[in-house]
């Protein structure tokens, strides 16, 4: 059974409650998205360390119930 956008932002929002978040489904399957992460939690983090953070708040569903997901991360400006 695949993810829908909003509890994949609820999974997201459990480990990083000061995330912003923008989920779009790519391909209209609830199976290929693609999400824009901004949280406090990434800062002094590498890109890897962050997009491993998103990863760790899906709590095993890559690959399984969510296909593919493609993460931009970052964090805030100010």
């Amino acid at each position: 059974m695949a993810m829908d956008a909003h509890e994949i932002e609820t999974l997201i929002k459990a480990a990083l409650p000061d995330a912003r978040i923008e989920i779009r489904d790519l391909a209209g399957d609830g199976d290929h998205y693609a999400a824009v992460v901004v949280s406090s939690a990434f800062k002094g983090k590498s890109r890897v360390q962050q997009h491993q953070m998103v990863y760790e708040a899906l709590r095993g569903n890559m690959g399984g119930q969510l296909h593919a997901l493609a993460l931009q991360t970052s964090a805030p400006d100010a």
